[in-house]
């Protein structure tokens, strides 16, 4: 009788701890911004580009995280995986590599975003030239929060021709602070540990006290972005969408750092970045 409960959980561990999870959140946060904004441009292959340079980076990225002694499931899973955590780099790298070149004209772009996308995991690296990254006080939440918005918002952007208007920058403003503002949990869930490791951002100087009203600040900007769009052809209707997530991340913010499990944060917190995603379709706009 605890044979299947035991499978789904396991199966839920892949699909969560592997990232296939979180490179399938990015993929649903591209599908929106073509979506919303219009963007006429080969989509299947970036979000396959997109799927794939996810899948390595983040399991890349776990792959260099230390921490021996840690009570996180996500960790212990990663320990118990590392075999199978090389094949979803490498596979991830393979296939990153194979749809990358559909947008050779774009290769600029790309190098932007492959060298961000490595500068966030290069403090880890064993090397004494990029763990001196650790004590850049710039911090790795407004820098994971660029390298999402930059990928899943401005680079779709940039390929369908670069043509900024008022809604597009409005609607990646929006998205940068919502993601923001999920970056500064993750990072306050963390600050013991970055203090430890000699990782610098504003999350580990600041108070508990400041660091939510540094969050409730980008809430606020999000709000105010996303409302905006009302006078650029956005529907009260996707712009109420759009507020879903924001609203209950604003909501939950002392429950998130009352509770640290993995599956509250990989699973709920991650996924209210698509969770509008997953509305708009839905709604006529």
């Amino acid at each position: 009788m605890n044979a299947f409960p035991l499978l789904l959980r396991r199966v839920f561990d892949f699909f969560l701890f592997s990232s296939l999870y979180i490179a399938v959140c990015a993929v649903v946060m591209i599908s929106q911004t073509n979506d919303l904004l219009h963007l006429s441009y080969n989509s299947r292959a970036y979000m396959l580009f997109v799927f794939f340079s996810t899948l390595c980076s983040y399991n890349f990225h776990w792959r260099l995280t230390r921490a021996p002694d840690s009570e996180m499931i996500r960790l212990k899973w990663t320990q118990q995986h590392k075999k199978l955590q090389l094949f979803l780099i490498v596979a991830g790298l393979a296939g990153a590599a194979w749809f990358a070149l559909c947008f050779i004209d774009s290769w600029i772009w790309f190098a932007f975003s492959i060298a961000l996308t490595f500068l966030y995991s290069a403090p880890k690296l064993p090397l004494r030239a990029f763990g001196a990254l650790k004590k850049i006080a710039v911090g790795k939440t407004i820098f994971l929060s660029f390298v999402w918005t930059y990928v899943t918002t401005a680079l779709p952007i940039l390929i369908a021709g670069g043509r900024w208007t008022m809604d597009s920058i409005l609607f990646l403003v929006s998205r940068f602070f919502l993601i923001y503002a999920i970056c500064i949990i993750f990072d306050n869930r963390d600050r013991e540990r970055d203090k430890q490791e000699g990782i610098r951002s504003m999350v580990t100087h600041f108070s508990q006290a400041n660091v939510k009203r540094l969050f409730q600040a980008s809430l606020i900007l999000f709000l105010i972005s996303s409302c905006l769009l009302y006078c650029y052809s956005f529907t009260p209707a996707v712009i109420i969408a759009l507020l879903i997530p924001g609203a209950i991340v604003w909501s939950g913010y002392d429950a998130f750092a009352n509770n640290y499990s993995d599956y509250l944060y990989y699973f709920v917190l991650d996924g209210l970045m698509m969770l509008s995603a997953l509305i708009t379709p839905l709604i006529p706009f």
